[in-house]
């Protein structure tokens, strides 16, 4: 069966460089808008017994993600053979667990929308929490951002290179990075009072003389990394960089980044810059995308996609 790539507007700029690397043309989607917002985005062309893939983010407005779902449905009801939803970034995915009374488990939530409205396989990169993938019943290429950053780590030579985590949560990540430049591992340790506001921060390990890369799965208003960043200046680190696979950037994160200890911080692709910034290095993941949705249609494994970390 063939291929067919679409793209909803929001990850349109991504979708492109994906379509581009696997070697196909995006396939064409239009849209109707209701004068009170409601909007019907329709598959202008057959994708009947295709292998269909959409690709979309569903960073914020949650337009994005009704986007998403309306497209997954309209591609099931068209007869695709298989719809296999390609979601770089996985909003909502901080809401992974009940951590106080009466919330909700959004990223459990949004796995049933996606798989009620039809989707059949889903690939996402560097979901928030890994146990996320049991959050749905249909089968999740859980893909990992190393494969873009380790190269450029390698390239900056660096002498003295360790890996810090900006909190507790984050200790896996980083570790894994550790193991791989055969490096030592710091820890900031925050205490928060509520979500984006930091109480106190300390450091767990000596950093003095070291180039000290802090690891993240994303980065929002920077407020904690850019104190973390300090932190690690204050006792010792020769310089600081961060990697971080999405860059939410809200609020006055560029500010906050700019005025920072940071040499530099490196994001991907998967949700577009609002501005430009001399301090953010952005690295596309779309040859990555592309060779995950070539290796999915021929049915083989992806494992070599996979720095072994």
């Amino acid at each position: 069966m063939a291929v067919k790539l679409f793209s909803g507007r929001a990850t349109q700029y991504l979708a492109e460089k994906i379509a581009n690397a696997y070697g196909e043309p995006l396939g064409t989607v239009n849209y109707q808008q209701f004068s009170d917002g409601e909007m019907s985005p329709f598959i202008a062309e057959s994708v009947r017994g295709h292998d269909v893939f959409i690709i979309q983010s569903t960073f914020a407005p949650s337009d994005n993600l009704m986007e998403l779902l309306l497209m997954v449905d309209a591609a099931k009801r068209a007869s695709s053979a298989n719809v296999n939803v390609i979601i770089p970034y996985f909003g909502y995915a901080r809401q992974d667990r009940k951590d106080k009374p009466r919330v909700a488990i959004a990223a459990k939530m949004i796995a049933n929308l996606l798989s009620a409205a039809g989707a059949d396989r889903i690939m996402a990169c560097d979901l928030h929490a890994d146990q996320i993938q049991g959050f749905f019943d249909i089968p999740v290429d859980h893909l990992d951002g190393s494969y873009i950053f380790v190269p450029y780590l390698k390239s900056l030579k660096l002498n003295d290179i360790m890996f810090a985590t900006p909190d507790v949560g984050g200790i896996k990540r980083a570790r894994n990075f550790a193991k791989f430049f055969n490096a030592e591992l710091a820890v900031c340790d925050k205490h928060r009072k509520e979500a984006n506001k930091i109480e106190s921060m300390r450091l767990i390990g000596e950093v003095e003389g070291k180039d000290v890369i802090l690891v993240d799965d994303l980065v929002d208003t920077a407020g904690t990394i850019c104190k973390a960043a300090g932190l690690l200046k204050e006792n010792g680190a020769k310089s600081v960089r961060a990697v971080c696979t999405h860059a939410v950037l809200s609020g006055k994160a560029y500010e906050n980044i700019e005025a920072s200890a940071l040499e530099e911080i490196v994001v991907s692709d998967t949700i577009p810059l609002r501005k430009e910034s001399p301090k953010i290095k952005v690295l596309t993941v779309s040859d990555l995308f592309a060779k995950a949705i070539r290796k999915i249609h021929d049915n083989e494994s992806i494992s070599s996609l996979f720095i072994k970390l």
